[in-house]
């Protein structure tokens, strides 16, 4: 754990207390056991969980800096990730993790509970249905993602539930870029702009990783997010 302790300070800025260690020792060892039972994850050795999870999770704050968001949105966490891992260092923030498998979002609230994490909140539906209730569209600061999908779709999953002023992040790998520049004309049709790519490197993964930022600058047009399915199918 000294390993992830001293990497998350030195590329992150972050500095884990005791309490907060002790809080990502009892993830792991959740995540490891339910993990021989349910498949949550394909990382499954503690070291890969550590960079590829906790340390990857950590990398959010590159986005931020010093003012992290009062309230975040995670699209599609899976076992919680980054969600729960940012909420275990900012106890104050609200976090609302949104997961459509049924399993996962099982044990996203086990961990909860076992860690006895407040202010966290596991939805269990598709970002498409999110995005029209009016209690969530429009209300977050942040909407994050890893890994979930093209950007073009992402955006209107992720978009339609920031508010004007807030940003839309999406940990992405070496397409990035790529992605980014393709998928800006949908951007601009949900009320966002691309506001920068943030290259990550974690110790031992050899792939580029980047953070994309898109601010969100004008209110999602009523129509937007589409039926469940339907940006997947038909991208913007």
């Amino acid at each position: 754990m000294d390993a992830l302790i001293n990497e998350a300070r030195e590329l992150f800025n972050v500095h884990l207390t005791a309490r907060q260690v002790m809080a990502l020792i009892n993830y792991e060892k959740e995540l490891v056991e339910w993990n021989q039972k349910f498949n949550l994850t394909a990382i499954r050795d503690v070291e890969s969980i550590r960079t590829k999870h906790f340390l990857d999770s950590y990398s959010c704050v590159l986005a931020w800096k010093g003012t992290p968001p009062l309230r975040l949105v995670d699209v599609g966490t899976g076992a919680g990730f980054p969600g729960i891992p940012l909420k275990i260092i900012y106890p104050t923030m609200r976090v609302t993790l949104v997961e459509s498998v049924g399993k996962k979002a099982m044990f996203c609230q086990h961990v909860i509970s076992k860690l006895g994490l407040e202010d966290v909140e596991v939805i269990q539906t598709r970002a498409e249905t999110l995005g029209q209730d009016p209690e969530h569209r429009e209300t977050y600061d942040y909407a994050v993602a890893r890994a979930v999908a093209n950007l073009n779709i992402l955006s209107e999953y992720l978009l339609p539930l920031v508010k004007v002023g807030g940003t839309m992040l999406a940990q992405k790998g070496e397409s990035g870029p790529a992605e980014a520049q393709s998928a800006e004309k949908a951007m601009k049709l949900l009320g966002g702009k691309l506001k920068q790519l943030i290259p990550v490197h974690l110790p031992g993964v050899a792939d580029d990783r980047y953070l994309v930022l898109v601010d969100k600058i004008a209110a999602t047009p009523p129509k937007y997010p589409r039926k469940a399915g339907i940006p997947m199918k038909s991208p913007l």
